[in-house]
């Protein structure tokens, strides 16, 4: 019963992306600021340093209104060890494609994480 009360307040999408995903979504409807000023996005460009990128990591996967973090797959590179240690169900991370740079499959940490789980 526990996990259905934490789970039930989990609503919001949150993304960490480029510009062009970031636009995209926001568009689509995902935006949101909470009662505290913070967004559910962060647009990384060549300028975000990597400090920033894993602090907005380390704050989307701790919020408890957050049901699903999409991570482009070029962003979630510059923070591989990070990303390949989470290992929580909520939010689920799901590492999309952008615009400039399709999806590796073999750099995907929840696919590799599923493959070994059925042994290939």
């Amino acid at each position: 019963m526990a996990t259905t009360t934490s789970t039930k307040d989990r609503n919001l999408l949150a993304v960490i992306g480029d510009e062009d995903s970031i636009t995209g979504l926001l568009l689509a409807g995902i935006g949101h600021i909470n009662d505290k000023q913070k967004k559910n996005f962060l647009i990384v460009d060549s300028k975000t340093q990597v400090s920033t990128i894993e602090a907005a990591f380390q704050e989307f996967t701790e919020r408890k209104d957050i049901a699903i973090l999409l991570i482009n797959q070029h962003i979630a590179e510059k923070i591989r060890p990070t990303v390949d240690k989470y290992q929580q169900a909520f939010p689920a991370l799901l590492e999309i494609p952008s615009k400039d740079h399709p999806y590796d499959p073999s750099k995907d940490s929840v696919l590799k994480r599923v493959q070994k789980l059925f042994g290939e």
